[in-house]
Formats: C-alpha cells, sequence, structure tokens
C-alpha cells in the first residue's frame, strides 16, 4: 500500500518537475536583480492605464491571477508613470488614490473604460478628480487624498518597483521583487500564468 501510494505520488510530481524544468532563465524569466527575493512570495503586475493591452489583462487575466493565487502569495498593483506623458504620474496617483479611499475596483474599471471605450481624453487631475465624483466619491475626499503621504508615499513606492523592474513594456509581471517574466518565448497568458506561480517558489 506505502509502495502504491509512493509511485502515485511520483506519477503526480513528475509532471510538474518537468514543466519546471522547461522554464529558462533569459528566456522564461528574467533575474532583475543579485539581491534577496521579497520576504513573502508575490506577484507584482505592472500596468498602465493608458495601455489597452494592461486593459485586457485586466478584465480576462487579473481575476485568474486572484483566484488562483497559491497559498501564501500576495498580489501588488504598480501603476507606470512612462506612459501618458505628464498624465503618467497622474494615473499614478488616481491609482494610488482609489486604494487609499477603498474604491481600487470600482476606480480602476472607470479609468481603464473612460480612456479606452469612451475615448475619454484626460489633461489635468481635475478630469480625474471629476471622473471620481462620477462614481460617487466626495470631491473633498478625492483631495485629501491626492495631497496625502500616503498617496505621495505609494506612488514612490510604485516608481522605485518599476525603476527596479527594467520594463521595457507593459502589462508585466514580477515574482518575488526578483524574477521578470518573460513574454517573448510564451504562447498564452495562462502559460504566463502558470511561470509567475512557478517563481514564487524561488528565493
Amino acid at each position: 500500500m506505502k509502495k502504491a501510494l509512493l509511485v502515485a505520488l511520483a506519477l503526480l510530481v513528475a509532471p510538474m518537475a518537468a514543466l519546471a524544468a522547461d522554464y529558462k532563465e533569459g528566456v522564461h524569466y528574467t533575474v532583475i536583480n543579485d539581491g534577496p527575493a521579497t520576504a513573502k512570495p508575490e506577484i507584482a503586475e505592472f500596468f498602465s492605464f493608458y495601455c489597452p493591452h494592461c486593459y485586457n489583462f485586466a478584465k480576462t487575466q487579473v481575476p485568474k491571477i486572484k483566484a488562483n493565487l497559491p497559498e501564501g502569495v500576495v498580489f501588488k498593483q504598480n501603476h507606470v508613470e512612462f506612459i501618458g506623458r505628464e498624465m503618467g504620474p497622474e494615473m499614478s496617483r488616481a491609482f494610488a488614490v482609489a486604494h487609499q479611499l477603498k474604491v481600487e475596483d470600482k476606480m480602476e474599471h472607470a479609468l481603464f473604460a473612460a480612456i479606452h471605450d469612451k475615448k475619454q481624453r484626460f489633461v489635468s487631475r481635475d478630469d480625474i478628480r471629476q471622473l471620481f465624483i462620477a462614481n460617487g466619491v466626495d470631491g473633498k475626499d478625492f483631495d485629501a487624498a491626492a495631497n496625502s503621504f500616503m498617496v505621495s508615499a505609494q506612488m514612490a513606492q510604485m516608481k522605485r518597483a518599476t525603476e527596479n523592474a527594467k520594463l521595457s513594456g507593459v502589462p508585466a509581471l514580477v515574482v518575488n521583487g526578483k524574477y521578470r517574466v518573460e513574454t517573448g518565448a510564451i504562447k498564452s497568458y495562462d502559460e504566463l500564468l502558470q511561470i509567475a506561480y512557478y517563481l514564487t517558489s524561488l528565493k
């Protein structure tokens, strides 16, 4: 009985090991720094509200990531500033404000939809403020959050994370603060997520 159980376990683990062995550094992922991995395993997404591929990723893949995270793994998101010219930082601020006010799910969708579905053009922070108000956020709450230390700190953290990730485009995934998933050799989003899940086990 014990022998049969060990054989069954070996058959279960073998395909997983073979799959992991197929993921090669420099092909499927890149080590972006020589330092230690994050204290807790995490998958970090980098995106921009101005990026149409990011919008698709948000609708189709982010829910999958959240629903299938390995136990103990945290999912984080970072808005990048290098798309959108002068509005890039303002969109990062909007993302941070939404988190501080705990309306991130509603406002992430609203911002993506306004830009890509409604073709709305944002030229100032006030344009963003009006969208928050249209989605039920008090203007005074938006102003207080937008000018708060917490939002500034989150923006600075996202900017540091973006610089550390050495990105060439978005959407992108960085795992454990150390491994950037490479999309060039990946055939599907499902494979992208499987590589990310695999990398959470690396230190």
